[in-house]
């Protein structure tokens, strides 16, 4: 059975590169034994690690919503077909396996920076904050943290002090099955609330798009304007970039 407490507002998180030697040691454990992502897990396990948790985000690109994230711990020797990083698998397809990573997940996390957040921090600063927020959210404390992409924040969990060890991993929800399962995780539960602001603020088209910048989404900004959940910055750039005239709706 797994656990999860989603939402979440730690006292203290700020972004800086944090390495330490277990960094280094599962580097050293994971070259040329990369066949699979259960196998990428399997092999940090082999270095001694037994509590580690992937992390990952979605809703970095869009020009409405939150940017979502999530922390999966899995037990060892853990099999779940078809998972991979949600990017190349379909909603439906995402939707299954999302019910499978939580049947059979040790805990979950998930965590939000809403749009405020991003326009105030920037979009990297509110995924990293979102990240801090999902590993909040898990009910046991992971010894390591592997975390998508080139960079590793400061992680702390609960009221410790002491920074959480771990490492970033490029292009790791295709490599690791822990990060794959948070980036469905995230995914899922980030599309779900999209469909529902699709009803909150209706003419978007929130439930098709997502919030991304397609042709409608942006039209449809000149001609309703900017609502709650758009992303001021990101909307004022990308609109002025097109040539349209974004200025007239504010």
């Amino acid at each position: 059975m797994c656990h999860s407490r989603e939402n979440g507002n730690p006292d203290s998180f700020f972004s800086r590169s944090f390495n330490s030697d277990k960094a280094g040691m599962v580097s050293s454990a994971i070259m040329g034994n990369n066949k699979s992502i259960f196998t990428y897990d399997s092999v940090i396990r082999k270095t001694g690690i037994s509590s580690f948790c992937g992390i990952d985000e979605a809703g970095r690109g869009p020009l409405a919503g939150p940017v979502t994230a999530a922390a999966v711990i899995f037990p060892p020797d853990i099999c779940i077909e078809g998972l991979d990083d949600s990017k190349k698998l379909s909603a439906e397809k995402r939707e299954l396996l999302e019910k499978d990573i939580k049947d059979k997940a040790v805990s979950f996390g998930i965590g939000l920076a809403g749009v405020e957040e991003i326009d105030q921090l920037n979009i990297l600063q509110a995924a990293f904050l979102a990240m801090q927020r999902a590993v909040s959210n898990l009910t046991l404390r992971p010894e390591y943290l592997l975390v998508d992409g080139r960079d590793f924040p400061v992680f702390f969990y609960g009221e410790g002090k002491d920074p959480l060890s771990g490492k970033a991993v490029i292009k790791g929800d295709s490599k690791s099955a822990s990060i794959a399962a948070a980036s469905i995780l995230a995914k899922v539960y980030r599309d779900r609330l999209m469909v529902k602001y699709a009803d909150e603020y209706p003419g978007y088209g929130f439930e098709k798009h997502k919030g991304y910048g397609t042709l409608y989404h942006r039209k449809q900004i000149i001609k309703l304007g900017p609502c709650e959940i758009h992303r001021t910055k990101f909307i004022r750039n990308t609109i002025k970039n097109t040539g349209l005239f974004f200025e007239d709706c504010l």
